[in-house]
């Protein structure tokens, strides 16, 4: 591993030498979000690509700016074998609870790639219904390239659905906090009650909810 943040493909070097050519790495953002849907992104390297372009500059999405994050988008689409980006709404989210949930944008991301991916690398979860083998990693956006380029994806597709809701629901500013329990969101959910875009399953919808009607 390179540390100080960024990932190496050991575990991509060890799959394409046992002869797996379609290696997905996956990843999710919002999680903890109170709004909007979570998000996966999965990306496939080439089969031999080494440490440099974009791969040399992927990071864990926490870790750079916005600026930085859709700076790399373009690049990551022109080199790689293959990515795709899955979603689960926030009325699936509540209908299944949220683990669930983020496995099926995982799994809709997988289903979406351009070809079949033939191993998994994966960020926290194990797909259990996905017949493919697969490895699960703590942090996995840290270590591994391909999960941290399925972070970015992951993150700017999602911070771009959050900026075209707050289009729709401008009082809760969504743009700026992209769904997540900044002071103002938890304000603007105090004074207005939730709208659509909001996961009634997550407090403080949740812990509320007789106090809201939606539309």
């Amino acid at each position: 591993m390179r540390g100080n943040g960024y990932p190496g493909l050991e575990h991509e070097t060890r799959l394409w030498s046992a002869g797996y050519t379609a290696i997905a790495g996956l990843d999710e953002a919002g999680r903890g979000a109170l709004a909007g849907p979570v998000v996966a992104g999965a990306v496939v390297l080439p089969t031999g690509v080494g440490l440099d372009g974009i791969w040399a500059q992927v990071r864990d999405s926490k870790l750079l700016s916005p600026a930085k994050r859709e700076g790399m988008v373009d690049a990551i689409h022109q080199s790689a074998a293959g990515w795709a980006v899955g979603e689960a709404s926030a009325q699936e989210i509540d209908a299944m609870g949220i683990a669930p949930a983020t496995r099926l944008a995982m799994q809709r991301a997988i289903e979406a790639l351009p070809n079949r991916a033939d191993y998994l690398l994966l960020d926290w979860v194990r797909l259990h219904r996905v017949n493919l083998p697969q490895e699960s990693f703590t942090k996995g956006d840290r270590h591994v390239v391909s999960i941290a380029a399925a972070s970015i994806l992951a993150k700017v597709h999602r911070d771009r659905l959050l900026v075209a809701l707050d289009g729709l629901h401008p009082a809760y500013g969504f743009a700026s906090h992209k769904g997540y329990g900044a002071a103002s969101h938890l304000a603007a959910i105090e004074r207005l009650g939730p709208c659509p875009a909001h996961r009634m399953s997550f407090a403080p919808m949740r812990r509320d909810a007789s106090l809201f009607t939606l539309d």
